[in-house]
């Protein structure tokens, strides 16, 4: 069994060939790729336009070029030629531009302005979304590949160990039961090592993925330094999040936008006045030019019964206004919840790692004492694999702590929508 584990151990090992991306640069290229951040690019390129439209109607009138030719069989008076003929080919040019909508343009150029915002905030909601999975996958890399390493250390340590507990049961300074124990010990090391070296490939492939990679992609290493306070206190992350955070401002957007809908709704129980022109040509060819007539018309409307039509649209555009207001207010009383619950998990993870630091230095200390001692023969083997496992679990618990920092940190950067250090 022994023998299968490490065969299996040799042939997972990963290819020196891998390829290895830096945060930066997997930051670069998952955003491009990431299908949520795509269509947010989309909805921003869309809000642009109906405000460039919203503008438009102020200054620009709408115009339509025509044509149209007939063949007749037999030939009809043609009223370019004034006789009977088999050809007719008439063309158009029409303007038009509304004077009075009842406040309707008004109301989309508002409603547009609040759906562009809208949509900025909603870009830089994703692009941070998408920063945070690419980070998760990151950090999961080295966090695994740390971890792999602590379970290399583990068998390392219970190699040693077995060989010393087999030279003491031959000399008689120890029982045959030490080198048992020990050999379990060192079946449960190997065994940790496949699962974590399992657990490192799929977490390379799947950054791979995230970055657009054919295959498994490793992650450069990133300094270990201990994390840094906040440079701003958590009253200051919650008055910034409720103006400046991605989500809250899309939100805020959204309800500014539906009301204006509501206001443009309201402007259909108005009169509606338009102006237009129209220069109509006749003549049995192309381009007719042989007659050519121009019309002026000034055209209001009042309108009185649509068969409640307006009043269906007003009511969905209330409703709607309604909801997004009642949204707003939610997010209103929950920015300081979301703020304090990414900022004080940032604030434990980090003294957290500070923790299982010095939980480190104590365990190295105390698995370096019980095997001096049973060296001596002073304690038992269930005392040294006590040191030998809690080394390793320090091992492992200093890792999980300084990357579960750093995601706590993307966490709140996410809420704020921008980098806390200049360096991240």
């Amino acid at each position: 069994m022994l023998a299968l584990l490490l065969a299996l151990q040799v042939a997972a090992a990963p290819a020196d060939t891998l390829a290895t991306v830096t945060l930066a640069e997997a930051l670069r290229r998952a955003t491009g790729l990431d299908p949520n951040y795509v269509a947010a690019l989309g909805q921003v390129d869309n809000a642009v336009w109906a405000r460039r439209s919203a503008f438009s109607v102020f200054i620009l009138p709408s115009v339509t070029l025509s044509t149209s030719a007939t063949k007749y069989a037999p030939p009809f008076f043609n009223f370019a030629t004034l006789k009977p003929e088999p050809y007719s080919v008439q063309a158009a040019v029409s303007a038009s531009y509304d004077l009075f909508t009842g406040g309707q343009k008004l109301a989309e150029l508002t409603r547009s302005g609040a759906a562009l915002d809208a949509a900025h905030a909603g870009e830089l909601q994703a692009r941070f979304a998408s920063a945070l999975l690419t980070e998760a996958d990151y950090n999961a890399v080295l966090a695994n590949r740390e971890l792999a390493r602590v379970a290399r250390d583990r068998v390392r340590r219970a190699e040693e160990q077995l060989a010393v507990a087999r030279a003491r049961v031959r000399t008689g300074a120890a029982v045959q039961t030490d080198s048992l124990q020990l050999r379990l010990e060192l079946t449960q090391a190997r065994v940790t090592l496949l699962q974590q070296e399992s657990a490192l490939r799929v977490s390379r492939l799947e950054l791979g993925r995230r970055i657009g990679a054919a295959g498994p992609v490793d992650a450069a290493a990133i300094d270990t330094l201990p994390p840094a306070e906040l440079p701003l206190t958590l009253a200051d992350a919650i008055t910034e999040a409720a103006a400046q955070g991605p989500h809250y401002r899309q939100v805020a957007a959204n309800e500014r936008a539906a009301a204006a809908s509501y206001r443009a709704q309201l402007g259909a129980y108005l009169p509606r006045a338009s102006v237009s022109w129209t220069r109509t040509a006749f003549d049995n060819r192309f381009v007719p030019t042989l007659r050519s007539f121009n019309a002026l018309t000034l055209n209001v409307s009042f309108p009185l019964w649509d068969n409640a039509r307006r009043e269906v649209a007003l009511s969905v555009a209330r409703v709607n206004r309604d909801v997004a207001r009642a949204i707003r207010d939610d997010l209103d009383r929950a920015v300081r919840h979301d703020v304090t619950a990414a900022y004080d998990g940032y604030a434990t993870a980090r003294a957290s790692t500070d923790l299982a630091t010095e939980g480190l230095a104590v365990a190295r200390e105390n698995f370096r004492v019980q095997q001096s001692r049973y060296g001596a023969g002073a304690t038992t083997i269930l005392d040294l694999l006590e040191g030998e496992v809690s080394l390793s679990q320090a091992e492992a618990q200093l890792v999980q702590s300084r990357y579960a920092t750093r995601l706590a940190l993307a966490g709140l950067e996410a809420i704020l929508g921008r980098r806390l250090f200049p360096t991240n």
